[in-house]
């Protein structure tokens, strides 16, 4: 692990990324599926061949390659040209955006807490390869304060923007991802991490992310109680998000109606994210972060 101190006056108590947790990260790393081209030279094996110093393969000479790539050995054993090929590490652009509407502080440990420390357990594995690592509140704004971080060095830096992301967006999804699309124009790596609950809907958001021929991954976070929710009687129910206010009187058939409701909502979303090219993860928060990038991003390609 890296030998960073934290800043002065950090509270440790409670830590978002647990030192047990970062050396477990350190040994990751983030994938992607299509082939970008980096501005700097960073850790990552690229699919490209380039021109380090690490030899990959030969190709046949084409008039105008490199003289000085041309082996000549070969050329004295076959009587022909050929140019060596080496490999070339390359940087990634990687994106984090996380949902900040009052929905995702629901739950015990809420939503958006879970959404944070995942958001910084996959920054770091970015940072720990060299890759170029922005998290993003969705939040709608046209200037966003977020930094783009490089390095291990960065880990605290990243840790103070988590700590002081708030929950409190009242824009809808598609307006908040249409301003980080006019924000940001890297290519790379993009975690959406929401709980999808957007009354005028989430796909126009995916579509806008889709067209910026991002690799895409959606991380679809509930809590336990959303899941399985332990209620009984005639209750008041409250919108958090507008303040809608419903009178219900819940009972068992009512819970399995809405079981098979969620049921359904997950697997269109599911659905609607394969047919776009997007990797959709549903997790509770019940599930360790941990665990969920160990073994189920890892089963999903997102990180290896």
């Amino acid at each position: 692990m890296a030998n960073v101190a934290p800043p002065k006056n950090k509270p440790q108590d409670e830590p978002l990324l647990s030192p047990a947790l970062l050396a477990q990260l350190e040994r990751m790393e983030l994938v992607s599926r299509k082939i970008f081209r980096g501005r700097m030279k960073g850790e990552r094996r690229s699919k490209r061949k380039g021109q380090s110093v690490e030899f990959a393969d030969f190709r046949n000479y084409v008039a105008g390659d490199d003289l000085r790539f041309i082996d000549w050995n070969m050329y004295a054993r076959l009587d022909k040209l050929f140019l060596k090929l080496f490999m070339e590490e390359e940087d990634l652009h990687f994106y984090t955006l996380i949902d900040v509407s009052p929905s995702m502080q629901f739950g015990s440990p809420t939503k958006f807490q879970y959404a944070k420390q995942l958001a910084g357990a996959l920054g770091y594995i970015g940072l720990c390869r060299a890759d170029r690592v922005k998290i993003e509140a969705l939040d709608g704004s046209r200037n966003s304060s977020a930094p783009t971080l490089r390095g291990r060095s960065s880990l605290w830096q990243l840790v103070d923007h988590l700590e002081r992301m708030e929950s409190r967006s009242t824009v809808t999804m598609t307006e908040a991802v249409k301003a980080f699309c006019l924000r940001n124009t890297g290519k790379g790596i993009l975690v959406l991490i929401t709980d999808l609950m957007d009354k005028s809907g989430y796909e126009e958001a995916l579509k806008y992310l889709v067209a910026r021929d991002l690799d895409i991954y959606l991380i679809h976070v509930l809590s336990q109680e959303e899941i399985d929710p332990d209620l009984n009687g005639d209750l008041k129910l409250v919108d958090c998000e507008d303040q809608d206010i419903a009178e219900v009187s819940v009972s068992q058939r009512l819970i399995d109606r809405y079981k098979q409701t969620l049921a359904t909502f997950i697997e269109q979303a599911r659905d609607f994210s394969s047919r776009r090219g997007i990797v959709y993860t549903m997790t509770s928060t019940e599930r360790s972060v941990d665990r969920l990038v160990s073994r189920y991003l890892r089963q999903r390609g997102l990180v290896r």
